[in-house]
């Protein structure tokens, strides 16, 4: 989501129906320092220099994230829940 849509109306209407971890995750998400790590991360993971799992996992431990495993899913990939 484009940061000017941050402070629509309606974004902040969805923010209000967030539970405690969603509003947690779109705090995190307009963090400018996170978004600049994942980008980098991502582009590490592209080129090779670091291993992808290795790398996410390190990035989830930089910004103390933690989640629980959806059903059926090992949980070992990441990628598209750290994504701002």
């Amino acid at each position: 989501m484009p940061t000017n849509f941050w402070k629509s109306p309606d974004s902040i209407k969805q923010l209000n129906n967030l539970d405690p971890s969603g509003f947690a995750l779109e705090f995190l998400r307009r963090n400018p320092k996170y978004r600049q790590d994942y980008c980098e991360t991502l582009r590490r993971i592209e080129r090779g220099a670091v291993d992808e799992a290795t790398a996410l996992s390190s990035l989830a431990r930089r910004w103390g994230l933690q989640f629980r495993p959806l059903p059926g899913n090992s949980g070992r990939n990441g990628a598209g829940t750290l994504a701002p």
